[in-house]
């Protein structure tokens, strides 16, 4: 029906005759010339249509907004005094001689140019129209030339593309499964899969060696900006190769992609140990960015009577932290009270801060309300300390090691922004010797990544002292934003029982749960490993978009709903006795 799209268009075709097919963007009635703006997925050729065209002049008078159509006509170069530099078809312009309208349109309800001016429910309930405006067209298609160079690299690599399956069975992986309930197994449940992580594992007892996938998968959590109940990993394992041999090929897979689609370099991806990351940067993905750095200053505060610093310092899971902003003795104290509410948010009970005025004047040339708490000597020793200047402002976090690293690495990240203070547009490493373990609140312990990981010491070393043991984990980190994570995975079956047991999960347990995973591991399991990158993460980064929900086709809102198709529903008393489903009420309504 057409022979280009409409952003095809250029000087090169001035003079052919070209069938264009697409919607109405826009329609101007200039004294008796119409001009129609016709849109497509490559973009807007402007088409002109003069009287003389008889009845399909006055089809184009009929046409407004978002309307279907095919257009025949001739290419021509635009009058003089009307190109658009703007516009990659501003050179240009089309004379109409046949229109035909394949489709008409009510009023859309939005107009593509004004979205801004509507909610973004508004946009999700009628996301076709939404992605409908050049820039989401252009997101998806950047997302498309993504997968594609992967897949090719991948390809390249001798990786195989192998599909895992959707309907599992849940396995603890650090979040909520979807469950779906089996009609032909009574009161019995599949699961979506969190990731492929058991299929990919033994697929490399299976000896294809490399694997990859672009697979879908599912997680019941709470939403953030950068999270999806359903979104897309790039899932990637292989054999016989170590955590500097993967980190390195998926190293260049990246700065590749960055290279040809973006004309970045990223140059060097350096390691940092995952303790160095907390103690500088309060976080396991710092934003290398912004040369703010977290300073401890536990030491000095031991001593002190001012409870709210003596306490944490005393405490061995407390930390008191300093964080100096060069020049940020400017900030109002509005906006330090700011501040102060929004690192409330990770459990900080407030925000000390001392503004450093005039150094050289000693006690006097520093102005806080928290000085006159502290001996002298500390809190010199202090500015010694972070090295404070005049003009600087020293921000203090002291409560839990956990509460400091999360106010304070946030706090990090605000000021970067507020005061734009990054040194460069991309900053990547890699965030390596994770914990195997973390304390999960009841006294015990969880997998920091998940409980497949292999440690970097012996089964008997781990079962002895596994609140220290070392992972062979390690992730990507871009601009403070996780890319990916992986980890060499455990192979032997001794191991595995190791970790298990260190988890709580006694051999009857581990048996029912993961029978079929101990079975491999004593059918010759090669040594692996792997990682999976966020693909939605990854597209959001490199588009510059504020959500991954802008960079997928359809995604679900905060609440983990579809607007558009009213997902989820309810369905008929049928279905539920087909599959065995009673509902029970809940605060008077059926659940």
């Amino acid at each position: 029906m057409r022979s280009q799209y409409c952003g095809e268009l250029n000087s090169t075709h001035i003079d052919q005759e070209v069938t264009l097919c697409g919607w109405v963007h826009r329609r101007r009635d200039h004294g008796g010339v119409i001009f129609l703006d016709l849109r497509d997925r490559d973009g807007i050729a402007q088409v002109v249509f003069d009287p003389d065209t008889g009845e399909h002049f006055q089809r184009a008078d009929k046409v407004r907004g978002e309307y279907v159509v095919q257009v025949k006509g001739r290419v021509r170069a635009r009058p003089e005094g009307t190109v658009n530099p703007d516009m990659p078809t501003g050179e240009i312009e089309v004379l109409g001689k046949e229109l035909v309208i394949l489709n008409s349109a009510a009023t859309p309800p939005f107009q593509l140019d004004e979205h801004q001016s509507v909610g973004e429910d508004v946009r999700l309930k009628y996301r076709y129209v939404d992605l409908r405006r050049p820039e989401m067209q252009q997101k998806l298609r950047f997302r498309s030339r993504i997968t594609s160079a992967i897949r090719s690299y991948l390809d390249q690599n001798g990786f195989l593309d192998i599909e895992t399956p959707i309907l599992t069975r849940a396995t603890p992986e650090g979040a909520r499964d979807y469950l779906v309930p089996s009609r032909t197994h009574a009161n019995n449940f599949f699961a979506l899969p969190q990731s492929p992580q058991l299929f990919k594992q033994l697929l490399m007892v299976s000896g294809f060696d490399r694997y990859y996938q672009i697979a879908k998968c599912f997680r019941d959590e709470d939403l953030r900006a950068d999270r999806q109940p359903e979104f897309t990993q790039i899932d990637i394992e292989t054999s016989f190769m170590n955590e500097e041999e993967i980190m390195g090929m998926t190293e260049r897979m990246i700065s590749g992609l960055f290279s040809s689609l973006l004309n970045v370099e990223l140059g060097s991806f350096p390691r940092m140990p995952y303790l160095e990351a907390m103690q500088r940067y309060g976080s396991d993905k710092p934003d290398l960015r912004i040369p703010l750095e977290l300073v401890d200053v536990d030491d000095l505060m031991q001593q002190v009577d001012f409870k709210v610093f003596n306490g944490p310092a005393n405490d061995p899971k407390g930390r008191v932290a300093a964080l100096k902003v060069t020049g940020g003795a400017k900030l109002s104290r509005k906006q330090i009270d700011d501040y102060t509410k929004y690192i409330s948010i990770y459990g900080a009970r407030g925000l000390a801060w001392i503004k450093v005025n005039e150094l050289d004047k000693g006690i006097e040339g520093l102005q806080s309300p928290i000085i006159k708490f502290m001996p002298v000597e500390i809190v010199m020793a202090l500015m010694e300390r972070v090295g404070a200047a005049d003009g600087d402002i020293v921000f203090f976090g002291a409560d839990s090691a956990k509460v400091v690293n999360e106010s304070l690495g946030h706090l990090r990240l605000k000021l970067g922004e507020d005061l734009d203070l990054y040194t460069c547009e991309w900053a990547p490493l890699w965030v390596v010797d994770f914990p195997m373990f973390e304390e999960d609140g009841n006294g015990g312990l969880t997998s920091l990544h998940h409980p497949f990981t292999a440690p970097s010491c012996t089964p008997e070393e781990l079962a002895q002292n596994p609140e220290k043991a070392l992972s062979r984990a390690y992730d990507m980190v871009l601009n403070g934003c996780e890319l990916g994570g992986g980890s060499i995975r455990i192979h032997d079956q001794a191991m595995q029982k190791t970790v298990f047991k260190v988890l709580g999960i006694e051999d009857e347990e581990a048996r029912e749960k993961f029978g079929f995973l101990l079975d491999a591991l004593q059918f010759g399991c090669p040594p692996h490993g792997g990682l999976a990158f966020g693909l939605d993460r990854l597209v959001m980064l490199m588009t510059g978009a504020q959500s991954i929900r802008e960079v997928i086709a359809f995604p679900k809102t905060q609440s983990a709903a579809c607007v558009m198709t009213e997902a989820p529903g309810t369905v008929s008393s049928a279905q539920l006795r087909e599959l065995h489903i009673r509902l029970r009420q809940v605060e008077g309504k059926a659940e």
